[in-house]
């Protein structure tokens, strides 16, 4: 329901400018009834006065009630606008939850794309005009579906094949096989047009064709390699339909004995000429290349017109000699069934040759940028095109199968009385006698013989050269307009470098007049070889491409089940649209095999680069759908696996806080679970939840984007809490999926743990046994120079995370603190990454493994992951167990046999008898005086005095707890000594974690256990304690 503004903020509004908001809150709405109460103050603070003119709507913003909400409209949706349209914007959720504040500038307006060079919007173009109407200046030209798409793609679609080698497939073939042949590639054309006109009605389509089709349906991988060749197939096709063109002129010129050169110079002479006239048709602008198309379709179809009628007037005896006797009905049963002639006269033969013919139906979604309604012309005229054009050739199959026969020799010699003996063949019947050219298979007429059939049976044989120039030139013509139209969009998506160059347009209609000078150079160079029977096949291979990738697209888009599949065309199916993919590749090796694998060798070329390169696109592909699924499908299965020791994994939840800020925990954690298992990085967020969720929003996909730059596999996640601990419980608990839960907490040592506030000791500490609670295990990690590497206090970071460590410390260790801090997500990923000691080449140093207490495994299984990666490969490690200084050889025994059956390929193990000795009285003092801050001395106070500070200081230390835990002391001060003696110049020191018993130890105390343990050493130490299951096992099962 919407809610109405009370009565006592209307006044207060009155004078506010721009979009009007206010607080729905429910005190806020109950303030303005005064039985429920006294009315309340309004929430918002005094408005800026402004200008409030009669036009504004406000008070008619909803039904006619003042209301925040808005209704429904094409704008909130629409990412372009046209020049001088006011932004009408939804309110935000904020608007309509939180209190209102009189500045609006908090009302985020859509980012709007780049508008054409004309300033106006697809919508002004859509709307504004049918054909016919007289445009206002300036405006693009814009086409239906009759002009833009049908005779388009008709006209592409017939060609010389139609003119010169139906006829002959029909002898061939015969009438029955030959519509059997033209309804196999109608049934490709047509599932290929069926998804076309699902996936272009499937949202708003811009100019691009048939890339920005599969581009924007199956994402620039694919796209954009399909994109490149299709332009560039195109770009050659005008050269081959040129050609086809400037060899029927070279052949009239034959005939007449003009020859301009010599044949091949003539191909190339006129070739040039033609395509230079073609192009200055499409530099005149669209208008004037579809008045061209317009024309050469009235071309044609007299020319059908006049077959049609030349197979009605009776036939002279000169078309009789040549085999053309009318309708008949036995010509027509004899021809009804094959006749096998040649090397091409096979089934599959015939239909890689008439397959093409079929091809074309892309003519139309090719210049989809410059129709009116693309979602309607595309299916509507694409369809039209193929029913048409299909209906015409059966129907000339039919025709001639009906009329000539399959051999006849020309001459008028052979004319006989009716019923001379010796004659064999149809002819005889009509006092032609072929049967000696038959025989020896030389005649020159005939279906089977004469490609010029159709002019043969003609009215006026010049009509049916004029429509087989009509079919090549629109043919060039629609591929010269096609192949920069879909360049100029896709080098305006730069997937691909040198290429944007082409993607300037110019004009009204923007045209890319760069792509139709490089179209026209590549086109011209392919004429100039005069020789395209090598590369043909190619191009028709790669037009399959496209058919398969767009039948593809439809299916994937479909089996993904993603909500935003909602085409408005629904007479498609996804399993015909994948029978239409599968068989488009098998028809590309049916053509020819090695022209298949070249196309497909070039599409994988490019999508590997795409794929390298990773642009930094979103159009909600469907294989961004598929991969959703995917992985949805595969997490809920987890949940039917049961664990199993042989399949443990560490999945490490690691506070980081900002990922930016410690990058050598990132860097550490990534390192061994890269391509292996779980990382998620935590963030707390401590303060209210008003003021740190914006900030949560804000910065959370530029970790992701840091994360991501830096090559680490992880997620991130972040909390608004109370404090930290909250925080870190709320994580320990909620992150993760399923069996993908984290089962290690990964923690950085506080540095500044004794000059920090004491509580925050208590919670960095009681995470730790929150941890142990949750049944975590414990990675904490020490470095010499300190994990964060941040120079600035920023807000947002947690206080327990050394937020004070001294800058100087920081760079110790020849670590130059590049973060700035920063929470702006585009500035983060824009830094410059900082160094760690986990990005560097380890070289033959150790790693040394301080297997103290039998934790479950873990702390031999984080090493021996890290081993595994080549920069720290070549490290040799070194195994060090406690042990009794009489039975060194038997417990070394045991411990390399124990690990030789974990088969971790530790094989250098020492015993240290002397762990229990009793260290330097230089270093207890040292210990001695690090607690002494911390230490109650409640040996003469009395009970009540020291209960009271108890409990307003838990962090203290009694002199019993410092008794009772004398001996666990000692042993941490004379760890450190041993550290020191053994491994002072190891690569990194992996130990086993203390565990401080929870109410029984002081926070200040195990901190201090911490610090000696790991103080004064190089390399970074690892202290680990797994939650005392096993992560490692020798058994098969």
């Amino acid at each position: 329901m919407a809610t109405e503004l009370p009565a006592t903020e209307l006044t207060d509004l009155a004078h506010a400018s721009g979009r009007f908001t206010i607080s729905t809150l429910i005190s806020t709405e109950d303030s303005g009834k005064p039985h429920y109460g006294p009315p309340a103050a309004a929430p918002c603070e005094a408005p800026h006065p402004s200008h409030l003119t009669h036009r504004s709507t406000f008070y008619m913003r909803t039904f006619g009630y003042n209301t925040v909400d808005v209704v429904p409209t094409y704008e909130h949706y629409a990412n372009t606008k046209a020049v001088g349209e006011t932004n009408k914007v939804r309110p935000t959720l904020a608007d309509l939850h939180s209190f209102l504040k009189s500045d609006n500038s908090h009302l985020h307006n859509p980012v709007y794309e780049p508008q054409r060079s004309n300033g106006l919007s697809d919508e002004t173009t859509e709307e504004d005009g049918g054909e016919g109407g007289e445009k206002p200046q300036g405006e693009p030209v814009r086409f239906g579906w009759v002009k833009g798409v049908m005779i388009r793609c008709m006209l592409n679609i017939w060609g010389v094949i139609l003119y010169l080698r139906l006829p002959w497939i029909t002898a061939q073939a015969g009438i029955a096989l030959t519509w059997l042949i033209i309804f196999m590639s109608v049934t490709v054309t047509s599932i290929t047009g069926l998804s076309i006109s699902a996936i272009s009605t499937n949202g708003k389509v811009k100019s691009g064709g048939t890339y920005f089709l599969i581009s924007r349906s199956l994402g620039p991988e694919l796209g954009g390699s399909i994109g490149l060749i299709f332009a560039f197939a195109n770009a050659v096709a005008v050269a081959m339909h040129t050609v086809g063109f400037a060899e029927t002129v070279r052949d009239l010129l034959q005939e007449h004995n003009s020859p301009i050169v010599d044949p091949t110079n003539d191909i190339r002479i006129i070739g040039v000429i033609t395509v230079t006239v073609l192009l200055g048709i499409s530099l005149a602008g669209m208008e004037w290349e579809a008045k061209a198309q317009v024309l050469f379709f009235i071309i044609i179809m007299i020319s059908f017109i006049n077959y049609i009628v030349g197979t009605v007037i009776p036939a002279s005896e000169e078309k009789q000699a040549k085999g053309f006797f009318s309708y008949r009905a036995d010509i027509f049963a004899q021809n009804f069934v094959p006749n096998w002639r040649g090397p091409d006269g096979t089934f599959f033969g015939l239909f890689s040759i008439f397959f093409p013919s079929a091809t074309g139906i892309l003519a139309g979604a090719n210049i989809s940028g410059d129709l009116k309604d693309p979602a309607v012309a595309i299916p509507k005229g694409t369809l039209m095109a193929i029913l048409w054009t299909t209906i015409s050739y059966l129907a000339i199959s039919a025709t001639i199968g009906a009329c000539v026969v399959r051999d006849a020799s020309g001459s008028l010699n052979d004319s006989i009385p009716f019923g001379s003996p010796g004659c064999e063949g149809l002819a005889c019947g009509y006092g032609w006698n072929f049967t000696e050219c038959a025989r020896k298979q030389s005649c020159n007429y005939g279906l089977s013989n004469y490609y010029q059939s159709m002019s043969m049976v003609s009215g006026f044989a010049p009509l049916i050269t004029a429509g087989i120039f009509g079919a090549t030139l629109s043919s060039a013509l629609a591929c010269l307009v096609s192949a920069p139209k879909v360049f100029q969009c896709l080098c305006k998506d730069q997937l691909y470098p040198l290429i944007d160059f082409f993607g300037k347009g110019y004009g009204k209609n923007n045209e890319p007049i760069r792509g139709y000078m490089l179209t026209y150079i590549i086109a011209v160079g392919f004429i100039l070889i005069a020789e395209l029977n090598t590369i043909a096949p190619i191009i028709s291979n790669f037009f399959l491409c496209s058919y398969a990738l767009i039948n593809f697209s439809c299916f994937h888009a479909s089996i993904t089940n993603s909500p935003g599949w909602r085409p408005s065309f629904r007479y498609y199916s996804k399993w015909a649209a994948l029978f239409g993919a599968i068989i488009s590749v098998v028809i590309m090796f049916l053509l020819t095999w090695w022209a298949a694998l070249i196309a497909i060798g070039i599409i994988v070329f490019l999508l590997g680069y795409v794929l390298y390169k990773k642009p930094e696109v979103n159009w909600g592909s469907s294989v961004q759908a598929g991969s959703y699924n995917l992985a949805l499908n595969y997490s809920v299965g987890l949940n039917e696996v049961n664990e199993h020791i042989k399949n443990y994994r560490p999945q490490c939840l690691v506070l980081t806080g900002p990922p930016n800020f410690r990058p050598a925990l990132v860097d550490f954690v990534g390192t061994f679970t890269k391509n292996l298992s779980l990382m998620i990085c935590g963030n707390v967020l401590v303060g209210p939840c008003k003021q740190k969720m914006p900030e949560s929003r804000l910065t959370s996909n530029g970790h992701t984007k840091w994360l991501t730059k830096r090559k680490i596999k992880a997620f991130y996640t972040d909390v608004v809490a109370d404090d930290l601990r909250s925080g870190a419980q709320t994580l320990m608990q909620a992150s993760g999926l399923g069996k993908m839960k984290p089962n290690i907490l990964v923690i950085g040592y506080k540095k500044n743990w004794q000059t920090a506030h004491p509580r925050t000791v208590e919670e960095y500490t009681g995470i730790l046994h929150d941890a142990f609670d949750f049944k975590y295990g414990i990675c904490l990690m020490r470095t010499k120079e300190g994990l964060n590497v941040s120079r600035m206090i920023q807000a947002h970071i947690n206080p327990v995370f050394d937020p004070a460590e001294d800058p100087k410390e920081n760079g110790a260790n020849g670590v130059v603190p590049t973060v700035t801090g920063t929470s702006d997500p585009d500035a983060l990923t824009a830094e410059q990454q900082a160094s760690t000691i986990f990005q560097t080449e380890q070289g033959k140093k150790t790693i040394d493994i301080y297997w103290l207490f039998d934790d479950g495994g873990l702390t031999l299984l984080i090493p021996y992951l890290l081993s595994r990666k080549k920069r720290w490969g070549k490290c040799k490690t070194r195994v060090f167990v406690g042990g009794q200084i009489h039975r060194m050889d038997e417990e070394r025994k045991a411990i390399v046999s124990l690990l030789s059956k974990f088969r971790l390929g530790f094989h250098e193990v020492h015993v240290l008898p002397d762990i229990n000795q009793k260290p330097r009285p230089e270093h207890i003092k040292r210990f001695d005086d690090l607690i002494a801050p911390f230490r109650l001395n409640d040996g003469f106070k009395d009970e009540a005095v020291v209960n009271e500070m108890r409990r307003d200081c838990p962090w203290k230390i009694s002199d019993e707890e410092v008794n009772k835990n004398k001996a666990k002391s000692l042993r941490q001060v004379r760890l450190n000594e041993i550290l020191l003696d053994y491994s002072r110049d190891a690569a990194l020191i992996a130990i086993t974690l203390p565990i401080g018993r929870k109410g029984r130890c002081p926070s200040s105390l195990y901190m201090a256990w911490l610090e000696t343990l790991s103080q004064d050493l190089r390399p970074p130490v690892i202290l680990t304690r797994g939650n005392q299951e096993n992560v490692l096992t020798f058994y098969c099962q």
